[in-house]
C-alpha cells in the first residue's frame, strides 16, 4: 500500500462513508443498525471514535464508548448521553474495514490507535462482542471469551463477549505480526 494511512478522529463529514460501510458489513447478518444509532454511539464517546484514511478515502472506522465489564450496547437503542459509563472499560462496538482493503494491517492501525486511547484514559480491559464467527480473529489479538454474557440472538448467531487487559505500556514489536487468515472482522463489539 503506497498512499498515506491516517488514524482520526470521526468527523461530521465522515458520516455517509461509516454508514456505507457498516451497512455493507452488518446487513447480511441481520445486525445494521443505521445512522442514527451510529451517531448516537460516537455522540457518547467522541474522543473514542476514528476512522482510517488511506490517502483521501475513508476505508474504515471503529466505534467505542465506555461500558460497564459484562454490558454491551443494545442494537435496538440509540445511546442516551446519560448512559456514558466512567473509564475502567471501553467496549469495542464497532470496527468496520472496506472489503477490498482488508488484510492490510488498517484494523491493526485502529486497534492500536484504540489501546493507546484506552491506556492514556485509564482504562483497564476492552471489551467487544464477536460476531458472525469472528472469535478466533480476536482471540489471536488477546481477547479471552467470556460465554454466556450475551443472550442468544441478542447480536445474532455466534456472538460471543469477550474481553482482554490494556496493557500498561505500549508494545513495540521487532516486526509486523504476519497477516491473519481468520475472517476478516466483524464486531458488534460488536467487528
Amino acid at each position: 500500500m503506497t498512499d498515506t494511512v491516517r488514524v482520526r478522529p470521526l468527523a461530521d463529514r465522515d458520516w455517509d462513508a461509516v454508514v456505507a460501510l457498516e451497512r455493507d458489513a452488518y446487513t447480511g447478518l441481520g445486525l445494521s443498525e443505521g445512522r442514527a444509532a451510529l451517531e448516537s454511539r460516537a455522540a457518547a464517546s467522541p474522543d473514542t471514535c476514528f476512522v482510517v484514511d488511506v490517502g483521501a478515502r475513508t476505508a474504515g472506522y471503529l466505534l467505542a464508548l465506555p461500558y460497564p465489564p459484562h454490558r454491551y450496547p443494545d442494537l435496538a437503542r440509540a445511546e442516551e448521553a446519560a448512559t456514558a459509563f466512567p473509564p475502567g472499560n471501553l467496549h469495542l462496538h464497532d470496527i468496520v474495514v472496506a472489503p477490498e482493503l482488508r488484510r492490510r494491517g488498517l484494523a491493526r492501525h485502529l486497534l492500536h490507535h484504540l489501546t493507546g486511547t484506552a491506556r492514556s484514559r485509564g482504562d483497564e480491559r476492552i471489551s467487544l462482542v464477536a460476531v458472525g464467527g469472528t472469535e478466533r480473529f480476536w482471540s489471536t489479538r488477546g481477547f479471552v471469551a467470556e460465554p454466556g454474557v450475551v443472550p442468544e440472538g441478542a447480536y445474532g448467531g455466534e456472538a460471543v463477549y469477550m474481553s482482554k487487559p490494556v496493557p500498561a505500556h505500549p508494545a513495540h514489536p521487532a516486526r509486523p505480526a504476519p497477516p491473519s487468515h481468520s475472517p476478516a472482522p466483524s464486531l458488534r463489539e460488536v467487528s
